[in-house]
């Protein structure tokens, strides 16, 4: 994995694990979506329109490609905030996180072609494994509720989903990464716009109360799904899918400093071991 590839993903982390935790903090719901989704829209509408008039590549199918990915990414982000109201940061997404690159990755390998050294293959099974045990409490704590990991585990099934359906657009298509998430964007508002105007005072309320919050994960949602987008055009999806699992080592440390959930010590340990993992992918 290039020294380029890593800091854009290493970057998309941040920028994925803090958009996660203002999510969890407004404890929203569709509504939500459809706000921040408008806003991304206009925010991003500057830069979308230099990207697609340079571009030449317009098509059915990658249109297709492209509402196919807004699709997914409304079950997405339902789940995920669902997730969050019924569990803790720090064990949904964990449980996530792990779960979409094992299914992305192995899916890659099967359909995609890609290679998979014995070393990666070991770099892979470290980080699956410290993501999966940050999201246990150490001793005679109890374990996570079975509703934290079955969420996790469903908007894990979306996670590799989605990832392989966008390492294609933008690496076999060539659809360009920012086109691709401002596509899905603008198709994403428009579905979730009846879920809106039925729930108009709670969009308000959430509006009012959690402004810059709302207006950050605009921001952030985005360029850390572009900054992944932009690695796969030339990073292979094994690489780049597994790396993406250092945002467990901020969501981590927001969840447990800034939400006390706790356990700070028990799960940078099990932290350290996944970033062992990624090592190995290097």
């Amino acid at each position: 994995m290039s020294l380029a590839g890593f800091l854009l993903v290493f970057a998309a982390a941040l920028c994925h694990a803090t958009w996660n935790f203002l999510l969890k903090r407004i404890n929203g719901d569709a509504g939500l979506t459809w706000l921040f989704s408008l806003l991304t829209v206009i925010i991003y509408s500057p830069l979308a329109v230099y990207f697609a008039w340079d571009w030449r590549g317009w098509g059915w199918l990658e249109v297709g490609f492209i509402v196919g990915s807004a699709v997914i990414h409304v079950g997405y982000f339902l789940l995920l905030q669902q997730g969050y109201r019924v569990g803790d940061l720090s064990v949904v997404y964990p449980t996530a996180r792990a779960t979409g690159p094992l299914i992305s990755t192995a899916m890659a390998v099967l359909l995609l072609g890609e290679h998979m050294s014995l070393m990666m293959a070991a770099g892979i099974g470290l980080i699956l494994f410290g993501v999966m045990n940050l999201s246990r409490k150490p001793g005679n704590a109890s374990r996570p509720t079975f509703h934290s990991m079955g969420f996790g585990l469903l908007i894990g099934l979306l996670i590799g989903t989605y990832t392989l359906w966008d390492a294609h657009a933008v690496a076999t298509l060539l659809i360009p990464p920012l086109l691709l998430d401002y596509g899905s964007n603008i198709v994403r508002t428009v579905i979730l716009t009846p879920v809106a105007v039925r729930r108009w005072s709670s969009v308000c309320d959430v509006w009012q109360a959690h402004r810059w919050k709302v207006i950050a994960i605009a921001v952030f949602s985005p360029l850390a799904y572009i900054l992944v987008l932009t690695a796969m055009t030339f990073t292979p999806l094994v690489y780049v899918a597994p790396t993406r699992e250092i945002s467990v080592l901020f969501s981590v440390l927001l969840g447990s400093l800034l939400l006390d959930e706790g356990y700070l010590r028990h799960r940078l340990s099990w932290a350290l071991v996944m970033l062992l993992g990624v090592i190995l992918l290097l």
